[in-house]
């Protein structure tokens, strides 16, 4: 990894591109400490430290609650408008025929209404964040409600805006990266807490230590499920071009364990706090008091990370399906003269290639599942009741960084090509 940086910073171009990304990362840390007028900071941080979803909402914001800052809403008013236009490409046909084969004139419309849709739940979002918060406002103004209201849509779509530029000229996916960045920011604060319950004697230091072991072994296990690989191996015949005989050989194709990457987490996280979201506009709703708040609203039950579980067992399997392809694989392979041993060309390949892929996603989605639920459940029993250092954050980190890791070295295998005449 170390040898991959240091290569990184010797070419121009893609040095230029992590500067950018760095400066992209000040500038989303800055705007989480631009405060938004009219409330009372002091209360909604003492709220916040009882735990619940708006510690966990805090937490993958960098801080934007605890601050409430103009990018209080991060990405996830993003995030929900994707996962919503997914879903209904499944079901308006319209929609299905954009994604597939609209190329990249359909790419651009679905980005279009991405964003119309962000700006429509970002406006959702505040107005709930005002109803949770009503009690702490200076005033109960209409003007102020509009005020903070505008600020947090704008705040969303600038959060939006740097993540897209982040794609577009800098490394790894905008998104994940944002929430990667107020992660990665929250741990010195955790470090913080962490430090004054020991030196208040709140807890002991054996059992920090012991719970700091286990995280550490969690760690290894994940790197490792994200570093995996099924390997299935691919015959080329041999063909005469000429003279020449070309083919012959015998290579693999690496299908990753992981194969969705970490967006099934994120989008299992911000689908488990929409619920709760809603919850706020009816207090004293049956919702809120039977579903919203008892199911969703408190992330150490067990009713919560069940849901949460197979949430990210389903969008596993989902974005899975979305960007693997096993029959365009067994086109090209027929195309370019291979072949799986024992498997005929064509769609018995494809339907080989499906088959793996879901003996892999299954008991990979599960692992994923209980990495992210097992710590949650035992936070009541910890002594480091940090989310910072849940299955969920632990998730994201490994699996943002492996993930740009790989863009960095595709970028370089890409440039660095030297050609024939070196």
């Amino acid at each position: 990894m170390w040898e991959t940086i240091r290569r990184a910073f010797k070419l121009k171009e893609l040095r230029q591109r992590i500067y950018f990304t760095l400066f992209l990362f000040i500038l989303f840390r800055l705007g989480t400490y631009i405060p938004v007028v009219g409330i009372d900071r002091a209360q909604i941080s003492n709220l916040l430290s009882q735990g619940g979803f708006l510690a966990l909402m805090d937490l993958f914001s960098g801080g934007g609650y605890t601050n409430f800052s103009i990018f209080a809403l991060s990405v996830f008013p993003y995030i929900n408008a994707s996962i919503i236009l997914q879903l209904l490409s499944y079901v308006i046909p319209s929609l299905e025929a954009l994604v597939r084969e609209g190329g990249e004139e359909g790419q651009r419309k679905m980005a279009q209404y991405t964003r119309y849709l962000t700006v429509a739940l970002a406006a959702l979002q505040a107005f709930s964040v005002i109803v949770i918060f009503r009690n702490y406002l200076v005033n109960q103004s209409i003007l102020l409600k509009l005020v903070i209201m505008a600020s947090l849509i704008a705040g969303s779509y600038l959060v939006l805006w740097l993540g897209e530029i982040m794609t577009d000229r800098g490394i790894g996916n905008g998104v994940s990266l944002i929430i990667f960045a107020g992660i990665i920011s929250r741990i010195p604060v955790s470090f913080v807490e962490i430090g004054q319950k020991l030196s208040a004697q709140a807890v002991s230091f054996a059992s920090v230590i012991g719970e700091f072991l286990a995280f550490v072994v969690l760690l290894v296990l994940v790197i490792f499920a994200y570093q995996s690989e099924r390997r299935i191996p691919v015959q080329y015949a041999k063909r005469i071009v000429g003279r020449k005989v070309y083919g012959g050989q015998t290579t693999y194709i690496p299908l990753r364990l992981v194969q969705a990457g970490v967006l099934p987490i994120i989008f299992a996280v911000s689908f488990m706090a929409f619920p709760a979201t809603i919850g706020q506009f009816f207090p004293n709703s049956w919702f809120t008091k039977h579903i919203a708040q008892p199911i969703f609203g408190t992330p150490t039950s067990i009713s919560y990370n069940l849901i949460y579980f197979f949430l990210i067992v389903g969008f596993t399997f989902f974005y899975t399906e979305m960007t693997y392809d096993p029959i365009k694989l067994a086109d090209d392979l027929k195309k370019y003269g291979g072949f799986i041993p024992g498997i005929r060309p064509g769609e018995p390949t494809a339907q080989y290639i499906a088959s793996v892929l879901r003996k892999i996603t299954l008991p990979t989605s599960i692992f994923l599942g209980l990495v992210a639920v097992i710590p949650n459940l035992v936070f009541r029993k910890m002594t480091i009741t940090s989310f910072v250092f849940g299955g969920t954050s632990l998730l994201i980190i490994i699996g943002v960084a492996l993930e740009t890791m790989r863009e960095v070295e595709a970028y370089l295998l890409m440039r660095q090509y030297e050609g024939f005449l070196k």
